[in-house]
């Protein structure tokens, strides 16, 4: 049980947090803060804290666990800002997609309480944002990584395990780097997919008229282009290197796949096809068996 949780950001994902460590019990007092007074005030009104506070630094201050539920662009600046009241007794968590560059903020601008933090990335979102679509059961059944270091402190670092496993979620944990390369594969990536597909699409003279007739197919491979701009803009920044990366291994694949169209190579081609389809087919089984908790 926390006493109060301080809340830099009352968005979607943090919103959810508060609603969810209120319905669980955990919490008997919740501080919001955001930029956006029209974002506090709905907050207010809905429940999800208790009480605005007119600074970040004022939402740490007191709190015994914060969570810094914010644009990953924004985690360093957000974390000097409560600096000063941060204690070795506060849990800080975030909640970013990116963690070697938000760990590497933290150790930056912590300075001596950077023990204190658990940089922690939740499986979880929807693709409208804001705090009018919190839900207290968002992250149930979802994965959480955390990627603590050898500077984490040990009370920080089970606190913010059995906080999420409190809250219904699968908790991993993971080093920051092979968190970023993983999640650029399986979850940045796609997304820089579904955005590259929708405009190549519609960016034709013709495109409208092929959107028009598209079908489950489309739809499904392209929903999580309907993301958030902003918030899709920051992880592409911050995990480039690992996104730059994962595109060479997708044009070797895509070169490979034109080469057999070019040649007429039908077997071949069968093959590669053959190849994908029986991964993608015993991932489904494995996930259907044995459904790993993810959102």
């Amino acid at each position: 049980m926390f006493a109060q949780l301080g809340l830099i950001g009352c968005g979607l994902m943090g919103g959810s947090f508060a609603l969810a460590l209120k319905h669980a019990g955990l919490v008997k007092h919740v501080v919001g803060y955001s930029p956006s007074t029209n974002t506090v005030q709905k907050a207010l009104q809905l429940g999800v804290i208790d009480a605005a506070a007119a600074s970040a630094q004022l939402a740490a201050s007191g709190a015994d666990i914060v969570l810094v539920a914010v644009p990953v662009s924004a985690t360093e600046a957000t974390l000097q800002l409560i600096q000063p009241a941060v204690t070795p007794q506060m849990l800080v968590m975030d909640v970013g997609s990116t963690k070697a560059d938000v760990l590497a903020a933290a150790q930056r601008v912590l300075g001596e309480q950077v023990g204190s933090f658990v940089p922690a990335h939740p499986i979880a979102g929807k693709e409208k944002a804001g705090v009018e679509h919190a839900d207290a059961k968002l992250y149930q059944g979802c994965q959480v990584i955390l990627t603590p270091t050898d500077n984490t402190l040990d009370k920080q670092r089970q606190q913010a395990f059995e906080v999420w496993r409190a809250l219904g979620c699968h908790v991993v944990h993971m080093s920051p780097e092979a968190h970023d390369a993983a999640f650029a594969a399986v979850s940045h990536f796609p997304h820089l997919l579904a955005f590259a597909l929708m405009n190549a699409v519609t960016g034709q003279p013709q495109g409208q008229e092929f959107l028009s007739l598209a079908g489950p197919g489309f739809r499904d491979f392209t929903r999580i282009a309907a993301s958030d701009p902003k918030v899709w803009r920051d992880i592409f920044l911050s995990n480039r290197q690992q996104l730059l990366l994962q595109s060479q291994h997708l044009q070797t694949q895509l070169q490979a796949f034109e080469a057999l169209m070019v040649q007429g190579d039908g077997a071949a081609l069968e093959a590669l096809i053959a190849q994908a389809s029986s991964v993608r087919s015993q991932w489904h089984l494995k996930q259907h068996h044995h459904p790993k908790p993810a959102c």
